[in-house]
């Protein structure tokens, strides 16, 4: 498959204006968990061009069972492991891969990305990431997660927007350390919804 033939194809898909300005936006998806392994992924196959992935965590067995990754895959760092999936799956896709804890010292790893995806686990990370983006890069979109634990109704996950640029996506309320545990499909219908919202921010439908 040339790149010709898969633009070509996104394209047919899409409409050459939309995929056009898929291609030239840049999303950095930070925490390649069950949050940010599907998301990278649907972003991908939609066709966003550049995608920085930032997680310092490997694949254990007990992330299979919610993330995006292959028994092939255990042990090896998250941030190689999806760039491998990605690569199988929309191989001119541009992947910049960092294998470090992000934290608000090397919060400029994010300065060239259009979007910022929010997909960690701990809370603490959550509030660096988001408050560092909104201070530091107030031109920035953020999408972000909270709620999604345990096995409540998938209808309680929605979309919602706070201020000029941050969405957040879940039910707000279901916590890990309530419901004692994450499943797949509530995770991935979140990072369905975090990827739809960055697909419409980038066509420029902002309003939920």
């Amino acid at each position: 498959m040339t790149r010709e033939e898969w633009y070509s194809t996104l394209e047919q898909r899409h409409g050459a204006d939309l995929q056009q300005k898929f291609s030239q936006s840049c999303v950095a998806v930070c925490g390649l968990g069950g949050l940010g392994s599907n998301t990278a992924i649907s972003l991908a196959r939609s066709g966003v061009g550049m995608l920085i992935l930032i997680d310092f965590d490997k694949v254990d067995i007990s992330n299979l069972h919610r993330q995006q990754y292959a028994v092939s895959h255990l042990g090896m760092y998250k941030t190689e492991a999806m760039k491998n999936i990605l690569t199988e799956i929309a191989p001119y896709c541009s992947v910049i891969t960092h294998n470090v804890k992000l934290t608000d010292e090397n919060l400029s790893l994010i300065a060239d990305c259009d979007i910022v995806c929010e997909c960690f686990d701990n809370a603490e990370n959550k509030a660096i990431l988001v408050n560092g983006v909104t201070e530091r890069y107030p031109e920035k979109y953020i999408v972000a997660a909270s709620g999604m634990s345990g096995l409540h109704s998938c209808n309680t996950i929605v979309t919602k927007k706070y201020g000029k640029r941050l969405y957040i996506c879940g039910d707000g309320t279901s916590e890990v350390s309530d419901d004692g545990t994450l499943f797949a499909p509530r995770v991935m219908l979140c990072a369905a919804h975090q990827s739809n919202m960055i697909l419409r921010i980038i066509a420029e439908k902002f309003e939920v």
